[in-house]
């Protein structure tokens, strides 16, 4: 098994794997693993240290979540989060409560005592509380390092043992200092070394690539957007061309010229490409669905059919291959721990029994910014890899309701209006995803002192960097206005245009 310098046992924190993605952004290898992972898989990794997340549960509850009791026997530094180190304070004697208001937010950390994990971490820095339980009285051994306002226990170590405990989430965006902490309690205290690198993750992939195929047959379903182009790229530079069969399927469900342009983005690649026009067929599965979910569904189900029917015109293909994230993962099913479903993605949770097909998913394990990082050293051109996130559903999750040839032509246009507007003014690669929504809401306006009852659009900006929380982005409204008149002039059916000033979290950033 694999060395992984720090291992964080996941008890469902919807920010679990944030922390993998700032550790490695620091150059330090981590895996997530269920809280319940055995001991014996623990100890094969050779941890250097152990990171407890946060989780939904509380820890005095009779089905409260709990590790392997010889975690605390292996003399490893720890650290715990939220209802990590709610599980830290019970364990070694303190006790947990309810608290008596939840704490969710910005919070002033005042540091009361020097410490290594504290290493280049100003006083009153700010970070993020998501709790609703609180430790009442901390173990006899354990000393408190920080405080807060409204948390006299914000952060407590037992520093002859590198146990270390924070009530606040580092690994959140809104902790300003938050990775410092994260990389002292990896460096500092675990003595982990920055190795991690996307072109080492690239080696070791393709490699794997090639163990896993041997001389068998892959066919790649490609969209256009990074994770499956660089997917696509990956398993060109693993294995011959004739073992590779990269299927691009129309579903009908793209944004404006988007087929077209998949097809010349491949033949630059010098990647042979099968284009299946599936239109007809994807828009009668969604008719009559309104559904999120059951549009998900029918949408994963009938690109598994399209894809089976291309795979039997070719001998000995034994794989799938597909750009499945580890964003993908976390907001689909619990499948490293027992985080709560946001929603399910299209091409998460395995393949039907009837299909014999095993699947390549070479970047399930990473983030999108990674995945950027990762296509450039695979040689991708920079205006392929800085493409914004497209959803494997496509248009039909940026409409509310029935998806119908009407109601795609309101979206797709408008999309494209925005994008036009964004890059003439500089703006598209400041934003890290926009995108229009059709909301299927009619209202009453004028036009030409004639009465109007027509659709309304909603605009959807965000800034983030890995896609798991988001705020709205700031854009300026000169821009905002000149996309509205333009898409209520332009296109025949829409009277109304809004901007989407919600943030991940509450919010997801799209609207299916």
């Amino acid at each position: 098994m694999k060395t992984v310098p720090i291992l964080i046992l996941d008890f469902g924190s919807q920010y679990t794997q944030l922390i993998a993605r700032k550790l490695r952004e620091s150059g330090v290898y981590c895996e997530v693993v269920p809280y319940r992972e055995e001991i014996e898989a623990i100890i094969a990794r050779k941890p250097q240290g152990i990171i407890l997340s946060g989780g939904p549960a509380s820890v005095y509850a009779e089905d409260a979540y709990k590790p392997s009791e010889e975690i605390w026997n292996l003399g490893l530094p720890i650290l715990g989060i939220c209802y990590g180190m709610q599980l830290i304070t019970q364990h070694f004697g303190g006790s947990v409560v309810a608290a008596n208001h939840h704490e969710y937010g910005k919070a002033k950390l005042n540091i009361t005592k020097s410490s290594r994990i504290f290493e280049g971490v100003d006083n009153d820095s700010i970070v993020w509380m998501s709790h609703g339980d609180k430790a009442e009285r901390i173990p006899e051994d354990f000393t408190v390092i920080a405080d807060s306002e409204n948390s006299p226990y914000a952060a407590i170590a037992n520093e002859a043992k590198n146990i270390y405990a924070f009530q606040y989430h580092p690994e959140v965006h809104h902790s300003v200092l938050g990775v410092a902490m994260l990389k002292n309690f990896a460096k500092h205290i675990c003595g982990c070394e920055s190795t991690w690198n996307m072109g080492g993750f690239a080696k070791e992939k393709i490699a794997t690539i090639k163990a896993q195929v041997g001389t068998r047959k892959v066919l790649c379903g490609v969209s256009g957007g990074v994770d499956s182009s660089v997917v696509a790229a990956m398993l060109n530079e693993a294995l011959p061309s004739e073992q590779l069969i990269c299927v691009f399927v129309d579903q009908g469900l793209l944004r404006k010229d988007e087929a077209s342009q998949v097809q010349d983005m491949f033949k630059m690649l010098n990647i042979p490409l099968i284009t299946i026009d599936a239109r007809e067929l994807f828009l009668s599965k969604l008719k009559g669905i309104t559904d999120p979910e059951q549009k998900r569904k029918a949408i994963g189900e009938t690109f598994i059919e399209v894809f089976d029917i291309e795979a039997k015109k070719h001998t000995d293909v034994s794989f799938l291959a597909q750009g499945t994230l580890y964003t993908d993962v976390i907001e689909s099913v619990s499948v490293k721990g027992p985080s709560k479903t946001i929603k399910s993605h299209h091409n998460v949770g395995g393949l039907p029994d009837w299909m014999t097909f095993e699947l390549v998913e070479p970047l399930r394990e990473i983030f999108k910014d990674e995945v950027r990082k990762l296509g450039l050293e695979l040689g991708l051109p920079r205006d392929m890899i800085g493409r914004h996130p497209f959803p494997g559903p496509g248009l039909a999750i940026r409409i509310m309701g029935e998806v119908n040839e009407e109601a795609l032509r309101l979206v797709r246009e408008s999309d494209a209006i925005m994008q036009e507007e964004l890059k003439s003014h500089g703006y598209y690669d400041k934003v890290w995803q926009a995108f229009t929504v059709l909301l299927n809401v009619s209202s009453v306006g004028v036009m030409g002192d004639n009465r109007t009852y027509d659709n309304t659009i909603c605009v959807r900006m965000v800034e983030s960097v890995d896609g798991m929380t988001a705020t709205f982005a700031h854009v300026p409204h000169d821009i905002l206005e000149g996309i509205s008149r333009r898409i209520i002039n332009e296109i025949d059916g829409i009277n109304r245009v809004v901007y989407d000033i919600s943030s991940k979290p509450p919010a997801t950033i799209e609207w299916e």
